[in-house]
């Protein structure tokens, strides 16, 4: 079925783990560490975890109970000065960048040649000036590099090493290995080195080779984004070290001064954009859909606690595609709607979206979530946008059966619409609009019909359907189609969905079998 986006156990017997979640290795290498030497095995363990990943507060505790047990672990924190995007940690700072530092290097060249033009006091001088200049860059290695961190932790410090000397990494690697407690390999390398398109790639370095495509729901977005920014300067951004895929590179070189790069921390993003909104802020925190479940406690007991006007954007909702289980965006709805007084929106169009975003700033008296998916967004006319809290119906039937689509499953219901006229059925459809608090308009309507059918790319127990059903407890047959509980492999989206019964064929054919 293709490669798979990220380490996967059925692809390789050597992927001990399968996820595309950062800041997790240490966490895994404790575990493996602590079971080898419980059952007496001699095996050594090697993490690798990228110094992106080390901006994550996972990564510390890890970091920390490894020191602490005195586990038998190699750390290899391979250090390129970028996650998705340039790292935000002043962890990989080094004598090396001190010395690149051109005001240390022209006071240390005046010295010297100072030193020089004495006679032979001046050799002296300049030979003890010189094992004094040695002395002092060692204080400010113990003072700035990371070797002292981690030596403080109880992890043994190598390095900086050429990450791109493969004969010099054997070596280290190899005396690496004679130690009997944690050691960390600090390997300096350059993300994409060797291909020219990666190297001239100032972005992303070719982390992927994928875009921001004119028309997405992401560049929309971005766009509106702006837009509000230009009338409402209370209105900051935030990401998780990803402002490219989430669209915020934009929106950061039009206002760099409300635009806040967290690093890999989606909890600390959360949290911290709560405490933006308490003190008179209007904090959009921009993240995947699969991201934000890390955060689910902090957007639960920090932001929705203390009904925060957070508003939270969840790009790649729903099913994503080839990156495999661990990126697809099923649970935010599940989740998000347990939150007392959060508001929860499904655009099912670009212009849905904007209407949106706009309407999610007059929200002032608790968190609000939008989602929206990564496949293909559509256009639509002005009368085809829903407006507030409100549900749009978008066609009337003639009262046997009720279609409703959350967010891009609107489309595919009406797609079924079409397909049961043959039927000699005139099917009704809703587009939700509003997830969380759902429209009385709409229950009311769907109330009375015989079949309601509900449609939604999440997960199908405990997401927007299965609020609708307990709604509707006086309609006789209420079907919920959604994503069933299993983890569901990559592919195209559009296949996926289909093989879930969640395209229009399988949205007919669940109909015809009630209507008999």
């Amino acid at each position: 079925g293709g490669l798979s986006g990220y380490p996967s156990r059925s692809e390789s017997e050597h992927d001990w783990i399968e996820n595309s979640h950062a800041s997790t290795s240490l966490s895994y290498a404790h575990g493996l560490a602590t079971a080898f030497k419980a059952t007496d095995s001699d095996r050594r363990v090697v993490a690798v975890i990228g110094d992106g990943a080390m901006t994550g507060g996972m990564a510390y505790e890890g970091l920390n109970n490894l020191g602490h047990s005195n586990s038998n672990v190699v750390i290899v924190l391979n250090d390129n000065g970028r996650s998705y995007a340039p790292t935000v940690s002043r962890l990989s700072e080094s004598l090396i960048k001190i010395l690149s530092n051109p005001d240390y290097m022209r006071h240390k060249e005046r010295l010297e040649e100072i030193a020089e033009r004495i006679p032979w006091v001046g050799e002296t001088i300049q030979r003890g000036m010189k094992r004094g200049i040695k002395m002092s860059q060692a204080a400010i290695r113990e003072l700035w590099e990371p070797n002292m961190y981690f030596e403080n932790l109880g992890v043994h410090y190598l390095g900086p090493f050429d990450g791109h000397d493969i004969a010099g990494l054997e070596v280290a690697l190899k005396n690496a290995s004679g130690f009997k407690r944690p050691v960390l390999v600090h390997v300096l390398t350059m993300k994409g080195k060797g291909y020219e398109p990666a190297e001239t790639d100032d972005v992303k370095h070719m982390h992927d080779t994928g875009s921001i495509k004119a028309g997405s729901y992401t560049a929309m977005f971005t766009d509106t984004l702006i837009e509000l920014a230009e009338k409402h300067p209370e209105l900051v951004a935030i990401t998780a070290a990803m402002p490219d895929s989430t669209g915020l590179l934009p929106f950061k070189e039009r206002f760099a001064d409300r635009c806040f790069d967290v690093g890999i921390a989606e909890q600390h993003a959360v949290t911290a954009a709560t405490g933006m909104a308490l003190a008179g802020l209007r904090p959009v925190v921009a993240v995947y859909s699969t991201f934000l479940s890390r955060a689910f406690d902090q957007v639960n007991l920090d932001c929705g606690l203390h009904d925060a006007p957070v508003i939270l954007c969840l790009d790649r909702a729903g099913i994503t595609g080839d990156d495999g289980p661990s990126h697809h965006g099923i649970l935010d709805m599940v989740l998000l709607t347990k939150v007392p007084n959060m508001t929860v929106m499904a655009p099912s169009s670009l212009q849905e979206l904007e209407r949106m975003l706009s309407d999610a700033l007059a929200i002032t008296d608790g968190p609000v979530a939008i989602r929206w998916p990564k496949t293909a967004a559509r256009s639509v006319e002005p009368h085809q946008v829903g407006t507030g809290l409100h549900a749009r119906q978008v066609r009337r039937g003639d009262g046997k059966v009720c279609l409703i689509g959350v967010g891009k499953m609107l489309e595919t219901c009406e797609e079924a619409a079409d397909m049961l006229v043959a039927d000699g059925i005139q099917a009704t459809v809703w587009d939700p609009r509003i997830v969380r608090p759902l429209c009385k308009e709409m229950l009311l309507d769907a109330a009375q019909h015989r079949i309601v059918v509900t449609v939604e790319d999440g997960l199908r127990e405990g997401g927007a359907g299965s609020a609708i059903r307990d709604a509707l407890d006086s309609v006789p047959d209420v079907v919920v189609l959604g994503i069933p509980i299993k983890y569901v492999p990559h592919g195209k989206p559009a296949d996926i969905l289909s093989q879930l019964g969640l395209d229009a064929e399988g949205i007919v054919a669940t109909v015809r079998s009630k209507v008999g």
